[in-house]
């Protein structure tokens, strides 16, 4: 799944690309996002901005009134740039919305949500409205972070981590990196951790995911050719130590979980 960085990349290239620019065809797969689009006159309209929520996605227009395509790409979405009549590198028939100006095509393929956005509706939406601070803003506000992982203290550290209500952004891969880092067994409470721990936590998956923004190819252990410490090396040798990497599905909804048992022990988390 895309986790924030990924989104703030895209999120960046849209703006760069379509901001400013008059939409000239709005097509979707989705019956009620079409009819939305066909009331608010997107044709014809500018689009105002791209922005990134944490794993989600918004395409805004200066319609009237104004009004936003929110898009999360759950684990096999993706938004692609094209020039208009050259070929996409997926089949037509996995285009989920497709937002057109006079020079750059935008393709939204297979999102887990597409969904219109009309005045009021960001506000009242769970999903949206129910984010802790997003850990790729550059307002993030980190205390705010902590006070709310730290109301999480009844679960593990690991699945905390993946609480879009507590903080924003981060995934699979953060998770796996930043609890290795930081030398934490990923079952441990948070109400068995200190502030200043959690504050280790949240600053080291900040800079970890910061670090990868200018690049598709994520590392975090400084080398492109052995990106991950942890992650999907499950009974390989831990880059430290050599104590083979174990996996465990882990929360709800059950995600693989990667750490080394010797580096990150209990004993290792205050």
């Amino acid at each position: 799944m895309p986790e924030g960085d990924t989104i703030w990349r895209t999120a960046a290239r849209l703006h760069e690309l379509l901001a400013g620019r008059v939409v000239t065809r709005f097509a979707t797969s989705a019956p009620e996002v079409a009819a939305a689009a066909r009331r608010h006159r997107v044709v014809g309209a500018a689009i105002e901005a791209v922005e990134a929520r944490g794993k989600h996605l918004l395409l805004r227009f200066a319609t009237r009134p104004p009004a936003a395509l929110h898009t999360h790409m759950g684990m096999t979405g993706s938004w692609h740039l094209y020039r208009p009549g050259s070929r996409w590198r997926k089949g037509a028939h996995l285009a989920r919305a497709v937002v057109e100006t006079a020079d750059v095509v935008a393709v939204c393929f297979t999102p887990r949500t597409l969904r219109w956005l009309g005045p009021g509706l960001e506000k009242e939406l769970p999903a949206l409205a129910g984010l802790g601070p997003d850990v790729m803003a550059p307002e993030f506000d980190a205390a705010a972070a902590r006070r709310r992982l730290r109301d999480r203290g009844a679960m593990t550290i690991g699945a905390a981590l993946l609480d879009q209500t507590a903080l924003a952004g981060i995934g699979n891969v953060y998770r796996a990196e930043t609890l290795f880092l930081c030398r934490l067994d990923p079952f441990t409470p948070v109400a068995a951790l200190d502030d200043p721990t959690l504050t280790r936590v949240i600053d080291t998956a900040r800079r970890l995911m910061r670090s990868n923004l200018s690049t598709a190819s994520r590392q975090t252990t400084g080398s492109r050719a052995t990106p991950y410490w942890v992650y999907r090396r499950s009974g390989r040798p831990c880059r430290r130590c050599a104590t083979p990497i174990q996996m465990r599905r882990h929360g709800d909804p059950p995600r693989s979980v990667y750490w080394c048992p010797t580096c990150q022990r209990r004993s290792n988390t205050i």
